[in-house]
């Protein structure tokens, strides 16, 4: 058997080019081994008849850290982590191995890294607990011989994945059987001995983990780490999670000291706003159950080259398009011949629509150099035909915005009836035109 390293697809020949996913050399050789199921007795139980206990979650030491994954690691349950390299996964992970070994024992187990590195690393973090284990050995049987000899073990870090091998494969670590085979031991382990794992995971050039999306499924909980490196902020973000909900985030900063959680993570994007600039506009997004204040951007300058350039850094480039759209059509704003550049300050990635409003709104104040009154929140959907859409969670929203002292918030007008805050002026708007053109008369 022929299979793809890259997306799994099998072929009983090789080929120069995966029919897959059309990468060249990818396809290994593999030996297909004849599957004989066990012979057991099925067993059926009613679903009211199945009793369990709650087991208690362990924290990580990280407040942030145990929010993304719903109150704290479950035991048992292995968790997949992502993010490009120099992100900091390995920061992170060794910084909740060391909370976690003040009381039980932790296995840090890096196929990427001598023993001496990891020591050099916790020693730069001021990291030092005698419960805390360090292994170099990428080899999965060592590995589990290694959880035999520590007793009571809490938990189980793999730092990296792709890193481990089996000695029973001749394919080389990293592919896609290897990845299959180790990652279902590891599996075993977890929830045979109640044991947590937590696995780091490479990512394709296209941001995706690397190996077979198999390994997303045999997992419990699958963690995105997001940011530009050279940017103070780090994003981790929960895309799958068995015992929790998805899209729930937590924000980080990266110091000498390591990674130091963000409480209010709105506060913190906006800490840097210029005042009375033109072309700053402060939204509201919800990520996972968090209202986060975010500070959107938009610098507009007339174009030197035959076509317009349109650059977009965390938002849908496509639906900065379609607010473009309305805004030429519905206000007779002509953009055609200036250059766009939409940001999101802070590193963070808007996708929800409620932040449409404060789009256009960044834009139209650039395009006529006018600004917004710093206390003013902008929050709605813009369909095509201008109209303003309501959101969900309104509520949270309007509330985030009070907690920081903003005194003036522009809403859809069908979500105006549910707000009921004291202090605040709430401007209901049904369009883009009634907004617009009270902001900028």
């Amino acid at each position: 058997m022929y299979r793809c390293e890259d997306c799994g697809h099998e072929s009983r020949k090789w080929f120069g080019r995966c029919p897959g996913c059309g990468n060249w050399n990818t396809l290994i050789e593999e030996i297909e081994e004849e599957y004989k199921p066990k012979e057991e007795t099925p067993l059926l139980f009613r679903l009211p008849e199945i009793n369990i206990e709650e087991e208690k979650r362990i924290s990580s030491g990280i407040s942030e850290f145990d929010s993304v994954l719903g109150g704290g690691i479950v035991p048992g349950s292995l968790i997949l982590i992502g993010g490009d390299p120099g992100i900091g996964k390995s920061t992170l992970l060794l910084q909740v191995a060391s909370n976690v070994s003040r009381n039980t024992p932790v296995l840090y187990i890096s196929g990427e890294e001598s023993i001496s590195q990891i020591k050099l690393r916790a020693d730069r973090l001021c990291l030092s607990e005698n419960g805390l284990y360090a292994s170099s050995y990428s080899n999965i049987t060592h590995v589990v011989s290694q959880i035999e000899e520590i007793k009571g073990i809490g938990l189980i870090i793999i730092d990296s994945i792709q890193a481990v091998y089996h000695p029973g494969l001749e394919s080389s670590p990293g592919t896609v059987s290897q990845i299959k085979v180790c990652t279902g031991h590891l599996t075993k382990i977890a929830k045979g001995r109640n044991i947590p794992i937590f696995i780091v995971g490479h990512v394709t050039k296209e941001g995706s983990i690397a190996g077979p999306k198999l390994l997303e499924h045999m997992v419990d909980c699958v963690l995105y780490f997001e940011g530009d490196k050279n940017n103070v902020f780090r994003i981790l973000r929960a895309v799958k999670n068995r015992f929790g909900g998805t899209n729930e985030i937590a924000v980080f900063r990266m110091e000498e000291q390591g990674l130091i959680e963000v409480k209010s993570p709105s506060e913190a994007f906006l800490s840097e706003r210029p005042k009375g600039a033109s072309g700053s506009i402060v939204s509201c997004s919800i990520e996972g159950t968090r209202p986060i204040l975010v500070e959107i951007q938009a610098l507009t300058t007339p174009t030197i080259y035959g076509m317009a350039r349109r650059d977009t850094l965390g938002v849908n480039y496509n639906r900065v398009l379609l607010l473009l759209a309305v805004l030429e059509k519905r206000m007779g704003y002509n953009l055609g011949t200036y250059d766009l550049f939409v940001n999101v300050a802070g590193g963070i990635n808007v996708s929800e629509p409620a932040c449409d409003l404060g789009i256009c709104s960044a834009i139209v104040s650039s395009f006529k150099e006018k600004s917004v009154d710093e206390k003013t929140v902008l929050i709605g959907e813009v369909g095509l035909s201008g109209e303003i859409r309501g959101t969900t969670h309104i509520e949270k929203r309007v509330e985030e915005a009070k907690k920081l002292g903003f005194t003036r918030i522009f809403l859809p007008k069908i979500n105006k009836e549910k707000i009921s805050e004291q202090g605040l002026e709430i401007v209901g708007i049904s369009n883009i035109v009634d907004v617009l053109t009270r902001l900028f008369p």
